[in-house]
Order: C-alpha cells, then sequence, then structure tokens
C-alpha cells in the first residue's frame, strides 16, 4: 500500500529524493505501516488505556497509534534536526481545560 503513494509521484515525472518531497499525511501513514511490517518494537500493553497528553480525555482510538505517533516524531527530527523535548511539547502538546480556572499549555 506505501508504494502507491510513491508511484503517483514518479508518474507525474517527480522524483522523490528525500522526505521533504512527500506529502506530510502520506509519508506517516507509509513510515508506519513500514514500522508495523518490521516489527522493531511491540506496542505495550497499556498503550490502549493510557492518554498522549494530561489535555486528552480519552486515549486514541487508533490502535496503531503508537507506530503512527513515531513515524511523525522521525519525520519532524528529520526535518528540523536537533528538535527537542520542548519543541516535541509545542507541537504534539495542548491547552488543558480546567473548569473554571484558566486554560494551561501542558
Amino acid at each position: 500500500m506505501a508504494v502507491q503513494f510513491y508511484d503517483a509521484d514518479f508518474k507525474e515525472g517527480l522524483k522523490v529524493k528525500t522526505v521533504k518531497d512527500v506529502e506530510a499525511d502520506k509519508f506517516i501513514v507509509a513510515f508506519a505501516q513500514h514500522l508495523k511490517r518490521q516489527g522493531r518494537f511491540e506496542i505495550p500493553k497499556w498503550a490502549d488505556v493510557v492518554k498522549t497528553s494530561r489535555s486528552k480525555e480519552l486515549p486514541p482510538s487508533d490502535p496503531d497509534w503508537l507506530y503512527v505517533r513515531t513515524a511523525s516524531m522521525v519525520r519532524k527530527v528529520y526535518i528540523r534536526a536537533g528538535t527537542g523535548v520542548g519543541g516535541f511539547r509545542k507541537v504534539y502538546g495542548g491547552q488543558q481545560r480546567r473548569g473554571t480556572q484558566t486554560k494551561h499549555f501542558c
């Protein structure tokens, strides 16, 4: 399935040389499937009940969310080398709703 995303680009005469040449959503889906097929890491047992942030109320509905998040992070690291925890906090974080108190970025 991942090959057909790249085939469409080759048919148009475009040459894919780097990750920056491929659209983000197509790369993330293809690389997540690649990670899943390789089997280098397994999804932990607790992954179906854990939230991805303090600001989230429910866990992700996609059972392969860890592969998708890993593919997204790999793309971010490739495009912006040197990205640290603070940079990922900005990208994947959000406003925490705390009722009548002011919102807090977490």
